[in-house]
């Protein structure tokens, strides 16, 4: 319990949080229709991809940049997290989205807002495929970002946040529809 007392631990939480805070913003605030039409998921993709992409960049050297519950389940999974780590990030993802979104929910016009970037399962796919389907595209991201991040992988680029960035907008690209 010694690390809930250290300032580096309460940083890390804190940059969990501003990250989740601010990627859910941007995300979802990219998923919006602000204009007639169908909305861009091309473009809601590369929101959330160049959201993780800068949020993993500004802010990994305090926390690592998880940003995601899943990505910190598998750091933990791992034995790379200590589970007081990994509670608190969790916490702070979750609380750190919610507030996102409410701040995207008080800074949006009413007619804007609709359901706030809220997807649906396509009415042809059944909850077991829709469930399949998440569970390979967040396994193909965590990969991804155990790969950018392994230490041992010689010549990988020389900043992690693009790949990851990159490996989830290719989830989105291909998931949303």
């Amino acid at each position: 319990m010694r690390e809930l007392r250290s300032p580096s631990f309460w940083r890390a939480v804190l940059a969990e949080f501003l990250g989740s805070l601010l990627y859910a913003l941007l995300g979802l605030g990219a998923s919006l229709r602000w204009a007639p039409g169908p909305p861009s998921i091309l473009g809601a993709a590369m929101a959330f991809g160049l959201a993780q992409t800068t949020l993993v960049q500004a802010l990994g050297h305090v926390s690592g940049g998880h940003l995601n519950p899943a990505i910190t389940l598998a750091f933990l999974m791992a034995s790379q997290l200590s589970l007081a780590r990994a509670v608190g990030y969790i916490l702070a993802q979750v609380l750190g989205a919610l507030a996102g979104a409410g701040v995207l929910y008080g800074v949006t016009p009413a007619p804007v807002r609709g359901t706030l970037g809220l997807t649906m399962l396509h009415p042809g796919v059944g909850p077991g495929q829709g469930t399949v389907l998440e569970l390979l595209l967040t396994a193909q991201f965590v990969l991804c970002v155990f790969a950018s991040f392994d230490d041992r992988h010689d010549g990988r680029p020389g900043s992690a946040a693009l790949p990851v960035g990159f490996s989830l907008a290719l989830g989105h690209i291909f998931g949303v529809r």
